[in-house]
């Protein structure tokens, strides 16, 4: 059997080894070090922000965000309904009331007129998801946000290298949070970032990602011996230097990795057309699509988990798309958001990441062809 096709892969090598092997030598491993600063300048000017600050996951940056703006019991906040729960368990760990809100049914970010629809005296915020890595209509929920008074947060897990309007993703809502998972487009393995302007949230956050108090860091210079004094319960969200010098050299990488990726998804889109029954993911005009994730849409009559089945048994990975949040037990959320909820039925990630060749893309499409045909 040929080689297998991976759903996703990272782009790794001696430049990522040289980095690790710098932050050995400078003997500083843990968190929040002088590597992680050099990496949070960086990457607030790849954001397009004045602040970065670099976080184990995305989720705990989340979770920073809102604490920070200040969400908590009683409160509402408005979530786009498709994506990976984390979002909304972010929510959920401030003890406020995740409210999910449907997706426009082309691009599948969430939809300003729902989330207009969905406002309530309790809402506070709403976050908006760039679903697998393309932004959602932030000039269209920046007016909501501001009509209402609520706060507007960016799930920009997915999105690194992306824009909108010219804007970078991570500098279009008040705050903005990244992953840098292994399926990412750049990787530590794990690790994320939280982004704004706000200089007040960035230093809150801060000291609430090292257990309420500010890092180590701080006192390393200090010819006397301060003893830090708790006065707010926080977290251990902090980045390892090690990962941080991985995202270093990935950063160096972004450009071409978004570049690939688009050419990718050029050769997807020219040959999918092809294939009765399947619709390819669209990029619009106004934005930059980074291609975190490749996922197709099968038309309703045809069998996703057969098509899996001969994907995967001939060499090529595959995967659902993501998740329908409102539907997941664990929110009893109340009422159906049918755009989401059918999109998650028929949605089928196919493999994209920048270490494919052409002749993978054929080789993915061709066992695509028939997975469809017998799946009918």
């Amino acid at each position: 059997m040929p080689h297998t096709v991976a759903l996703g892969e990272p782009t790794v090598g001696e430049a990522e080894l040289e980095a690790v092997s710098r932050v050995f030598q400078s003997g500083w491993l843990s968190g929040a070090g002088p590597t992680c600063r050099e990496f949070e300048g960086r990457f607030a000017t790849t954001a397009g922000t004045s602040h970065a600050l670099a976080t184990s996951n995305c989720g705990s940056a989340l979770h920073l965000a809102l604490a920070v703006l200040g969400a908590g019991p009683g409160d509402e906040v408005i979530v786009g309904d498709y994506t990976f729960p984390a979002t909304g368990h972010s929510v959920v760990w401030t003890g406020a009331t995740p409210v999910f809100a449907d997706i426009r049914p082309d691009i599948w970010t969430i939809d300003p007129a729902a989330v207009e629809a969905a406002i309530t005296p309790r809402t506070v915020g709403i976050i908006a998801v760039d679903v697998f890595g393309q932004p959602a209509d932030f000039d269209q929920l920046r007016v909501i946000a501001d009509k209402h008074g609520l706060w507007l947060v960016e799930d920009a897990a997915c999105s690194a290298g992306a824009s909108y309007k010219g804007r970078r993703a991570g500098s279009l809502a008040d705050i903005a949070t990244f992953s840098f998972h292994g399926r990412k487009g750049i990787t530590a393995g794990e690790g994320g970032a939280l982004t704004t302007d706000n200089q007040e949230w960035a230093d809150h956050a801060r000291k609430l990602h090292t257990y309420g108090i500010a890092p180590a860091l701080t006192r390393e210079a200090s010819t006397d011996l301060p003893i830090p004094s708790f006065d707010e319960a926080g977290y251990n969200y902090r980045m390892s230097d090690v990962a941080a010098g991985i995202m270093l050299a990935q950063l160096d990488r972004l450009d071409g990795l978004v570049a690939r990726r688009g050419e990718l998804a050029a050769m997807y889109g020219e040959r999918l057309p092809d294939i009765a029954g399947v619709t390819p993911p669209i990029a619009l005009d106004d934005r930059v699509h980074p291609w975190q994730s490749y996922v197709i849409t099968l038309d309703s009559e045809i069998d996703r988990g057969l098509v899996a089945q001969h994907l995967r048994s001939n060499g090529v990975q595959c995967n659902f798309g993501t998740y329908a949040s409102h539907v997941q037990p664990v929110y009893g959320f109340e009422g159906h958001l049918p755009v989401s909820a059918n999109l998650w039925m028929r949605h089928l990630a196919i493999p994209m990441h920048a270490n494919l060749a052409e002749a993978d893309v054929d080789r993915v499409v061709e066992v695509l062809a028939e997975a469809v045909d017998l799946a009918r």
